[in-house]
């Protein structure tokens, strides 16, 4: 039908072409000249309307074959910006750690020849869950695990008074019974009740008295610059590696998106120190001369090292 419309249009072209502009009536019209369109092929204009007629009925009959693959072409798109977004798994990334280190935000010894940094968020339950693991990894290395807490707060409304009052404590040199209090008498409670109060400054600063800490300095502290800085200064450096999400891990530099079993970050864990010892540099050398200097110093997305 749509070539049968064309056709017609052609030949209705061709007669306003020979007509003169304009819609004023002339007194005298010259005489009709010849019509110079070309005869219409009405043999040709057939076949080709039934070759339309043919092409419309398959595009009905495979329609829902053809969204199926428009559906997997928009999944295949969105896994390929997803993979766009991803570390590198075998790339090293050199996270700079020294102003959480010397803040206190570090549990483990500095000549830990394993370095784990932690990007996590009070609000978020797997933070949760792999904090009693981080601390039982500590302990159960024995002086060959450390790890580093760097703030990436992903839900503000809720959680970000908890990562200032945790860096107030560090002041104090209470940051790890701290953030415990925080997962404990914080989160804990706030999962329970969906009171975002209870991670609120009242009840951090209730934790803190409880725990002995100078209460009006903490106070003071979570809303002093310093802290502040401490957020906007952790948060751009895991941008620079396109981290928007808790928890993240890495380890030595090798990067881990999501909480693991406690077996799978031993796994990671007894890999690198074997990296270690066959490097030859100092265990407590290692972060710092190898991680810090080969390291990719921005991100490096996943496809390119596959």
């Amino acid at each position: 039908m749509k070539l049968r419309s064309l056709l017609l249009g052609c030949s209705v072209v061709g007669l306003l072409a020979a007509a003169p502009s304009g819609c004023a009536r002339s007194p005298a019209p010259p005489p009709a000249l010849p019509s110079t369109a070309p005869p219409v092929d009405r043999a040709a204009a057939m076949e080709m309307e039934l070759r339309l007629r043919r092409l419309e009925e398959k595009l009905e009959r495979y329609a829902e074959a053809l969204e199926f693959l428009g559906k997997v072409y928009e999944q295949q798109k969105a896994t390929q910006r997803q993979r766009d977004d991803e570390l590198d798994p075998d790339a090293m990334f050199a996270v700079e750690i020294a102003a959480d280190v010397k803040l206190g935000k570090v549990a483990g010894p500095a000549t830990a020849a394993v370095t784990i940094v932690k990007a996590f968020d009070f609000a978020c339950p797997y933070c949760e869950r792999t904090s009693s693991v981080m601390e039982e990894l500590v302990t159960e290395y024995a002086g060959k695990v450390r790890v580093i807490y760097k703030d990436l707060v992903v839900h503000p409304e809720v959680a970000t008074t908890a990562h200032l009052a945790a860096c107030a404590a560090a002041k104090q040199g209470k940051y790890l019974p701290f953030k415990t209090a925080i997962w404990e008498k914080g989160f804990r409670a706030y999962v329970d009740t969906r009171e975002v109060g209870k991670l609120g400054e009242a009840n951090l600063l209730s934790i803190a008295k409880a725990m002995k800490l100078d209460v009006k300095k903490l106070e003071a502290d979570m809303k002093g610059d310093a802290c502040k800085t401490i957020l906007v200064d952790d948060t751009a450096e895991l941008a620079k590696f396109k981290v928007n999400a808790t928890p993240t891990f890495f380890i030595n530099g090798k990067p881990i998106s999501g909480a693991l079993p406690k077996e799978g970050f031993k796994a990671l864990i007894d890999e690198q120190l074997a990296v270690v010892t066959a490097s030859g540099v100092a265990a407590a050398d290692y972060y710092d001369k190898v991680v810090m200097v080969k390291g990719e110093k921005t991100f490096k997305p996943a496809r390119t090292g596959r």
